[in-house]
């Protein structure tokens, strides 16, 4: 019985320390960045030995890698029972967007290592982002498939292009938080900004009629015909009448003056 009851304590040791070495790994990452974190850095952060972290992850790149499945699968795992909901679609879209607001709420130096150490930083290419990234956009592409066959959804509309536009809507606004363009202690701001992308994104950022109000016509594209009139070359006078023009206008040039 104490061998039994030695081994889940031993085991919930272990755990406890891994999760204290990627916790400091998150924050070192967010604070130093990814290329200029070291594994001792890790170590004094976590108050752990410097071989201890070798113990669980193998090097910087493997802890990275945890870092992004632990943050990005539980976004995963919530975004999906929304996107899997019965509901309107405009209340998912809001919902999802608090789920992603709500994480960097409770987490913003694991977001911040989400955006910027593995989305866009060249250190995140050991990840295979191409694949997490497209599993979302396409989880969300059904929801819109959805909402379009119930007529929710414009016709006009591909369900895929909405989905990418929505997480680039996203991404992109909690991008203003991570980088300082917004304050992140505000709370009133975060509820502002995630109401705000998902209203613009789904009722677009002009008032109903405004347009209509100033006086000022939709704008239009040019259609084929009128491009390829505008882009025919003007024809050129023969070349036997510019000759008799500038002999004729010659000519006058030189008529006696009258005395």
């Amino acid at each position: 019985m104490g061998q039994q009851k030695s081994a889940p304590e031993g085991g919930t040791r272990e755990s406890e320390r891994r999760r204290t070495i990627l916790r400091a790994a998150i924050d070192v990452f967010a604070r130093k960045g990814y290329h200029g974190c070291r594994i001792a850095d890790v170590a004094k952060e976590a108050g752990v030995a410097y071989g201890l972290v070798y113990h669980y992850f193998k090097n910087k790149d493997e802890l990275l890698e945890t870092v992004f499945e632990t943050g990005w699968s539980g976004f995963i795992s919530r975004a999906r029972l929304v996107a899997e909901s019965e509901g309107p679609l405009a209340d998912k879209v809001r919902r999802i967007a608090d789920v992603a607001f709500e994480a960097y709420r409770v987490d913003p130096r694991a977001v911040k290592v989400l955006i910027l150490e593995i989305a866009r930083s060249p250190a995140g290419a050991r990840i295979n982002r191409q694949t997490a990234f497209v599993d979302v956009i396409r989880l969300s592409a059904q929801m819109f498939t959805r909402a379009k066959e119930s007529g929710e959804l414009r016709p006009d509309v591909d369900p895929l292009l909405a989905s990418a536009l929505l997480f680039g809507s996203i991404e992109m606004g909690l991008t203003a938080f991570v980088v300082g363009l917004a304050d992140a202690r505000d709370t009133v701001m975060l509820e502002r900004a995630k109401a705000q992308i998902a209203d613009s994104f789904l009722h677009g950022v002009l008032v109903p009629g405004v347009e209509k109000a100033q006086g000022e016509p939709p704008r239009t594209e040019p259609s084929r015909s009128e491009l390829s009139k505008a882009e025919e070359p003007k024809p050129e006078a023969p070349p036997e009448v510019s000759t008799w023009k500038r002999e004729k206008s010659g000519t006058k040039s030189k008529a006696p003056k009258r005395t």
